[in-house]
């Protein structure tokens, strides 16, 4: 038996469309084996929620009157691009600010600019014949804004390795703060929630693909930076690598509960960011992957203590062992902890099952799938190094 996105969607129109969360079929697969669960489940939802340091968002601020080419923007004395047009900027997720440092940075404006709040701009002209203006300063926030979305180049990856600090002293990193001697474990990722993980070949994901996004719809824009597709056999099963997707959505119907800035300590400001995708359940194959438990569900644990391209590697561990709190280290029993919100993500799923079960949220069939054998490569580093 096979389906269709066409087939499910217009069960969506007629509300006979059968969702579960991807927790409730990894319960029901269990119960009740795959083809008793394939024959009851048309879709699957996922949801995520946790740190996307390679996100951003586009902001088009209107011509001002006289004219002005903005060539050195800030906002919240964060600096944005002045390199985009006259009037456009994008301002990063991690950019710090020029007065409180790494304390508030891109991702805080934009959680700001969300929540309904006016920042500060202030912008200066490169002046010209035809944009004369040199100096302006402003409250604006998105009412004012012609146009402020989310573009985010890479987001929900699929399978971020987890990290700890075998060395003497305690670092600061994207991953949180890494204790001396294997003194804590830290992953970032939903485990059986996790989109990717859900649909790890991407046969439903690809550009085009409608997705859930900071509280708003969003859309897969194209395949994330650093995309990776490959993959490693294991005596415990395949392990699945680094697939990531770029999003794009508008900020002006997001939801300030799922977009937030965050600061690492001593490292730098990240945006926490809400994504659920839906896996339409075409085929067994399908089903299965999308009941795959955290048991079933393998990362790797790296060593964060040195600079190396190739982080070395420390073991493989599941999600299962990662959610008990605690792993085995070398010997030692070590603490884990997410950086991610396993409640959030939860939540989203939830939410994005009831606006499909309720005829708000359709399929888009992708209208472009991914390249199945895309490997990230290295910088071609030339020149001095310091």
């Amino acid at each position: 038996m096979i389906r269709t996105f066409e087939e499910i969607n217009e069960k969506i129109q007629s509300g006979r469309v059968a969702v579960f969360t991807a927790e409730e079929v990894v319960q029901m697969q269990k119960e009740q084996g795959t083809k008793s669960t394939f024959q009851k489940v048309d879709v699957v939802t996922c949801g995520t929620f946790g740190p996307m340091c390679s996100s951003g968002a586009f902001l088009n601020f209107g011509h001002t009157n006289p004219r002005m080419r903005m060539g050195k923007i800030s906002l919240n004395n964060v600096p944005a691009s002045g390199g985009v047009a006259a009037v456009d900027t994008y301002i990063g997720a991690t950019e710090p600010s020029s007065t409180e440092g790494i304390a508030y940075g891109g991702a805080h404006v934009i959680e700001d600019l969300i929540a309904g709040k006016k920042v500060r701009f202030v912008g200066e002209g490169t002046g010209s014949d035809c944009y004369p203006l040199m100096n302006l300063e402003a409250d604006i926030g998105l009412e004012e804004m012609n146009q402020a979305y989310l573009f985010n180049p890479r987001n929900c990856y699929q399978n971020y390795d987890a990290a700890t600090n075998p060395s003497n002293k305690t670092l600061y990193t994207y991953m949180g703060t890494l204790l001396p001697n294997c003194g804590n474990v830290t992953y970032s990722t939903s485990g059986e929630l996790s989109p990717l993980l859900k649909d790890p070949s991407l046969r439903t994901i690809g550009i085009g693909t409608r997705i859930f996004m900071g509280g708003a719809t969003g859309y897969v824009a194209w395949e994330g930076t650093q995309f990776n597709m490959k993959r490693q056999s294991l005596p415990e099963g395949e392990l699945i690598s680094g697939a990531t997707l770029a999003l794009i959505g508008d900020m002006k119907q997001m939801n300030p509960r799922y977009v937030r800035g965050g600061t690492f300590h001593r490292y730098g400001s990240t945006l926490y960011l809400g994504v659920g995708i839906p896996i339409p359940i075409l085929d067994e194959d399908l089903l299965v992957d999308a009941a795959r438990p955290n048991s079933q569900l393998l990362t790797t644990l790296c060593d964060y203590s040195t600079g190396e391209l190739s982080r070395p590697f420390v073991g493989r561990y599941s999600y299962e062992e990662l959610r008990s709190g605690q792993v085995e280290v070398n010997g030692k029993k070590v603490i884990t902890a997410p950086l991610s919100s396993l409640s959030m993500a939860r939540e989203i799923a939830q939410l994005l099952k009831d606006q499909i079960q309720n005829g708000d949220f359709l399929l888009q069939k992708p209208i472009e799938m991914f390249a199945s054998d895309r490997v990230m490569k290295p910088f071609a580093m030339g020149g001095k190094k310091s």
